[in-house]
């Protein structure tokens, strides 16, 4: 039986600035890099998380490791994707040197996590991460897409993006990523986090999204690309109806409008009053008008 964590094995303040220092490294707004540096916090988001000794989670953005040995404390094993040349060097070492007993259960893939299509070992049923504030939805939809065993999710995103990810059609801030994330899962916020847990202290609130995925995606004979192709259009033109916003994607006003009203949905609508079954809808009778001009 492998023995408990020691309670100093988390990352605090000094701990963070010194393995930094020793490493040259500098968190660079490139990358979106800000460290959590308290370790109240990290267990909290593991606790939200509701990481459970058989989980195998996927941490994507470790940085120097705070929330990577707060999730090795609870979880069966821990995989993390780092882009970063140093930080994926050093962070095996620091797993190593503070969570000995725990080492064997960590793996890291040192890549871009929008490139990743594999995992070492079983599949992960848990995603957490700090995501890195530029990349946030992009990451997010790539790993829900290519890793269908991944059941909760809950990241620490730009509070603005944790909004955007959980809000409800008909609110102002509904848009692509609210609707791409509702077609996997149930969204919402899951709380807020304080600027001064970071390291450097980043100049945007922070907040915490929990996504549970969906038995199955909505129902609908279109694919997911065409459903998305859907959101895409009725999305680049806010402002305009969607008879009008999804005249290029329709081929015309008048076959949007065709493809509209055959899903129900009134052609003067905007796009952020929609469901994402409801652009499901229209997405399939686009692909049914298509078979039918192929077969005229």
């Amino acid at each position: 039986m492998t023995s408990s964590p020691t309670p100093d094995a988390l990352l605090g303040p000094a701990d963070i600035r010194e393995l930094a220092a020793a490493l040259g490294v500098r968190p660079t707004k490139q990358r979106g890099q800000n460290f959590v540096i308290d370790a109240n916090t990290v267990r909290r988001i593991v606790r939200t998380a509701q990481v459970r000794p058989d989980d195998v989670v996927v941490e994507v953005g470790p940085g120097l490791g705070s929330l990577t040995l707060a999730l090795l404390e609870v979880a069966d094993r821990v995989t993390a994707v780092e882009i970063d040349d140093v930080l994926a060097g050093a962070l095996p070492a620091t797993v190593t040197a503070r969570m000995p007993e725990r080492a064997d259960r960590f793996a890291l893939v040192h890549s871009d996590a929008m490139h990743v299509t594999e995992l070492p070992g079983p599949a992960p049923t848990a995603l957490v991460a700090n995501l890195p504030y530029n990349v946030a939805v992009p990451v997010l939809l790539h790993m829900l897409d290519t890793f269908p065993a991944i059941e909760r999710t809950l990241v620490m995103v730009q509070a603005e993006v944790a909004d955007r990810l959980a809000a409800p059609p008909g609110s102002k801030v509904y848009g692509v990523p609210s609707v791409k994330a509702n077609w996997y899962a149930e969204v919402k916020r899951a709380g807020a986090i304080g600027r001064n847990v970071f390291w450097p202290a980043p100049n945007v609130d922070s907040g915490l999204v929990s996504l549970v995925r969906r038995s199955e995606p909505p129902r609908t004979t279109a694919s997911k690309r065409e459903v998305f192709a859907v959101v895409d259009a009725a999305f680049a033109q806010r402002r305009k109806t969607l008879r009008a916003a999804l005249a290029g994607w329709a081929g015309s006003a008048a076959a949007a409008e065709e493809a509209l009203v055959a899903a129900g949905v009134s052609p003067q609508a905007r796009g952020e009053s929609l469901t994402v079954e409801e652009f499901a809808r229209i997405a399939e009778h686009k692909t049914t008008q298509d078979q039918e001009k192929e077969s005229a």
